[in-house]
């Protein structure tokens, strides 16, 4: 199930919000996580199996950290944790690249490959076992206590809000809540708009721009040349934005109407100057963990500069990794870990003296051509598809296909897509925001007809997703498989 379909929009989650603020307020987790296991059963029910038996582990060496916190056992216990919880993602995640691999050098000798395993990802296990590392490790720093109520600490782990595609929430930054959170119909209208925004923009944008994106990736890249080449990383990299984002929006919009605070996952990342700064726009809840979790504990800044490239390399190489099992992610991880240790050797002071626009051009181009790596199913596709890029002779056959994908559906999709990433609807909502909220008496009576067209504003972007979603349009959530 995903929050963009009709089954989940119209039956799951009214029948949730409705059993969970007619339930006492003390059940009111029970019932989140009852509706969180059926949630993540609707994909498979071995799936939740695995999902119950990791929160019954991270239970168990939680309390074990709690009670040995001042001893070195702690350490102990907090390693054994750990490993576990990578293990398990590790065999999940990794066995069967692993297995190329070993089949791969073996092919060099005489020997005999090895079998792949039927081993199936199991949906959300890279962010729920996040969460789980977030935990043990907050417990031991002293950050939090270990939860008590294995009912709340699996409602951390499982909450069906950010269970599949995060964002990745730090238990210390929920414990509280847990406990006790706000609920006001302020809050819960707050939560309707940003989950409709969200779904808005993987509907009607991401899921228009993927048609294409996909259309074209499935081409030979010989045949693209450069205006098409260029037509399918644009749409893909508004693609995955729009995708990404619109999921954390929905997340955490949910969050709120379930009384959840949860931290912002994008901070438009396409209008960052640097590599550097787009890691700090772009999925912010993946990037803080790497950093307070790996790159620090490795000495962060505090280390020689040659020690300091080989962490961010490391970290990047990591970032890569878990992204997926395949080469072409190890590559984008390092890709991105490559323009990094140039802007921290020479490159960023150069930047910082530019004009902004050619900085922020820079950065595109860079995210733009990793997203290729990103994309592509492998690493050669990859290297013809950036060769493509350069192909400006076009051909009537490569016009005629570029001509094919622009209609009015289209057009619509990328400006609106283009100019939400840039942060212009937000400008403008800000502007009229503030209008609203001023004492003098002209706003105060436009503020209703304001709010009334705002209302229809959500209204018709809820009915419009709908209807595509009734017509059985693309809809894949790209981070649904990592």
């Amino acid at each position: 199930m995903i929050f963009s379909s009709p089954l989940f929009l119209y039956l799951f989650l009214p029948f949730a919000l409705i059993g969970y603020y007619l339930v006492p307020k003390v059940l009111r987790n029970y019932w989140l996580l009852l509706a969180s296991l059926v949630f993540f059963a609707w994909g498979g029910v071995s799936y939740t199996i695995i999902l119950i038996g990791s929160i019954a582990v991270n239970y168990l060496f939680g309390l074990l950290i709690q009670k040995n916190v001042k001893s070195r056992k702690a350490w102990y216990w907090l390693f054994t944790g750990v490993s576990v919880n990578l293990l398990l993602l590790a065999v999940f995640k990794y066995a069967n690249f692993v297995t190329h691999i070993i089949n791969d050098l073996l092919g060099l000798t005489s020997l005999p490959s090895i079998m792949e395993t039927s081993i199936v990802l199991p949906i959300g296990i890279s962010f729920y076992t996040f969460h789980s590392l977030s935990y043990l490790v907050d417990i031991y720093h002293r950050k939090t206590m270990a939860q008590k109520n294995i009912f709340d600490l699996a409602l951390y782990i499982s909450m069906f809000s950010q269970l599949i595609a995060g964002p990745i929430i730090r238990y210390s930054d929920v414990w509280q809540q847990l406990k006790q959170r706000e609920h006001s119909w302020l809050k819960f209208g707050n939560g309707i708009e940003r989950f409709i925004i969200g779904l808005g923009k993987k509907v009607l944008i991401a899921n228009t721009l993927g048609n294409v994106a996909d259309a074209l990736f499935k081409h030979n890249p010989n045949e693209l040349g450069a205006i098409n080449a260029w037509l399918g990383i644009v749409c893909y990299s508004l693609q995955i934005y729009c995708d990404f984002a619109g999921y954390s929006d929905m997340a955490i919009g949910l969050g709120k109407m379930f009384g959840f605070t949860f931290l912002e996952n994008f901070n438009y990342p396409y209008l960052a100057q640097t590599v550097k700064e787009f890691w700090r726009r772009w999925h912010i809840s993946l990037s803080t963990f790497f950093r307070d979790y790996v790159y620090i504990p490795l000495g962060g800044n505090r280390v020689p500069v040659k020690r300091q490239y080989f962490n961010l390399v490391f970290v990047f190489f990591l970032t890569g990794f878990w992204h997926g099992a395949g080469w072409n992610f190890i590559v984008w991880g390092l890709f991105h870990g490559l323009f990094l240790l140039l802007e921290r050797a020479f490159l960023e002071k150069t930047l910082q003296r530019i004009w902004k626009p050619f900085s922020t051009f820079y950065t595109l181009l860079v995210v733009m051509f990793a997203w290729v790596l990103f994309r592509a199913d492998t690493l050669t596709y990859a290297v013809k598809y950036w060769k493509a890029m350069f192909e400006f002779e076009t051909t009537y056959k490569q016009v005629s296909l570029f001509i094919g994908f622009i209609d009015d559906e289209f057009l619509v999709a990328i400006a609106i897509g283009l100019l939400g990433s840039f942060g212009m609807f937000r400008s403008i909502g800000s502007y009229f925001e503030k209008m609203v909220l001023s004492p003098k008496p002209l706003f105060i009576i436009l503020s209703y007809p304001y709010h009334f067209l705002s209302s229809l504003f959500y209204a018709a972007i809820l009915i419009l997703s709908t209807m595509y979603l009734v017509a059985g349009s693309y809809n894949p959530f790209i981070y649904y498989r990592f």
